[in-house]
């Protein structure tokens, strides 16, 4: 097995909801264990995500999980230093749409200077989002 490199985002009690969102937006297969899976069922958290991974038919992982309160000095901190990026042929504009829904779009998808269109959100669990189409070179 090779390296890969693919974003973990930490949510403050709704990585299930999130990642079945993803699911239904990019398709493929998602695991989700709780923490009652991992070995603690009498955990007052015992119903939250302890790790979510969804592997897409298109070659995408995401991994989740909570914070609420599972590690003491892990706290829920969104902010806009990290975005999820995609990129590819023209299917990712349905992505785009699709995860904007309930979100923000801080950038409409449209042409850019590169020739591709690009465009960004915030979808409505608070992940960035930078999605970019290429165009056909001629």
């Amino acid at each position: 097995m090779g390296s890969r490199l693919n974003p973990y985002i930490r949510y403050n009690g709704n990585a299930r909801q999130a990642m079945e969102f993803y699911r239904e937006v990019l398709g493929g297969k998602l695991e989700i264990g709780t923490i009652a899976d991992f070995g603690s069922p009498g955990s007052p958290n015992a119903d939250k995500v302890m790790h979510a991974q969804l592997d897409t038919p298109h070659g995408y992982t995401l991994m989740a999980c909570d914070v609420d309160g599972q590690v003491e000095d892990v706290s829920h901190s969104p902010g806009n230093n990290v975005a999820v990026y995609l990129g590819g042929d023209g299917e990712l504009r349905g992505h785009f749409e699709k995860l904007s829904v309930g979100g923000t779009v801080t950038m409409p998808l449209e042409k850019q200077v590169w020739g591709d269109e690009a465009g960004a959100l915030v979808d409505k669990f608070g992940i960035t989002w930078m999605v970019n189409v290429s165009q056909r070179q001629i």
